[in-house]
């Protein structure tokens, strides 16, 4: 599988989305919980196995007590994965969340969580953001930031040192009043979002992590990894999360599906 770098790690260019490992779906309260009781530790272990036998070199998900525990128990067992840890809102404002991040088991690479972005640039409160980035390079390894909307970026551009965008595909519930998603929103998933996030990706500056390209479950495989080759650059990555649940093949279809489209 094809490599690039985000700063100075080198990843494989389809990395694996820890969403689901926390029991969110993006769906319904019943899919939430479904996926929780399916992630067991030793579940998340086993899909973290396979996807590093299929070629993913790295996981993002959230740095809070649970991922940070399984990565380190992973890791532990012998399991070799990048981590690109993700600020989490309950900790507070985004230098709080990297600290949090640092504190039990380093990541190799950090971002603010997307929700948190939207709603400081939508805000106003852009300054948590550049300390947040400020105690990321304190710690030396690539910096990043996520965003639904391309206000994010274009506002990351101008006021950001940064390594890497995570660009969400869509922006399904807006976060102006609240960075954090509501259990059981009703969430919308626009093409209009789609068409508008990849043409600001075509202009950015660094390497740019595309997820949500599936729309949370609700776009099928083959048109999800055909449209995002079409728009993925050379330097770029996409991020899958995966619910084996469903398919226990799961892994190694999206696997396929991402050579046929999307390595260059």
């Amino acid at each position: 599988m094809t490599k690039t770098r985000i700063g100075t790690l080198e990843v494989s260019r389809l990395v694996v989305g820890g969403n689901p490992f926390s029991g969110i779906s993006h769906q319904s309260p019943d899919r939430d919980e479904m996926m929780f009781k399916y992630f067991t530790a030793a579940n998340i272990k086993a899909a973290l196995a396979e996807a590093t036998l299929c070629g993913a070199s790295a996981l993002l998900a959230r740095a809070d007590a649970h991922i940070t525990r399984l990565v380190g128990e992973y890791r532990g067992e012998g399991g070799r994965i990048a981590w690109i840890a993700q600020t989490c809102p309950e900790f507070g404002e985004p230098a709080a969340g990297v600290d949090r991040a640092f504190h039990w088991f380093s990541p190799d690479a950090c971002y603010i969580h997307g929700g948190v972005m939207d709603h400081l640039v939508a805000t106003g409160k852009t300054d948590e953001a550049k300390r947040g980035i400020e105690r990321i390079r304190k710690e030396g390894v690539p910096a990043g930031v996520a965003g639904h909307t391309p206000r994010v970026f274009e506002w990351a551009e101008r006021n950001l040192q940064v390594d890497f965008y995570m660009c969400s595909y869509y922006n399904p519930t807006p976060r102006e009043a609240d960075p954090e998603h509501p259990r059981g929103a009703v969430e919308m998933y626009l093409e209009s979002d789609r068409a508008a996030v990849t043409k600001t990706i075509a202009a950015l500056s660094k390497p740019a992590i595309h997820y949500k390209i599936m729309a949370a479950g609700r776009n099928k495989p083959e048109e999800a990894f055909a449209y995002c080759g079409a728009h993925l650059r050379p330097q770029d990555l996409v991020c899958i999360g995966v619910f084996p649940g469903d398919d226990g093949d799961m892994i190694a279809k999206d696997a396929e599906l991402f050579r046929k489209y999307c390595e260059k």
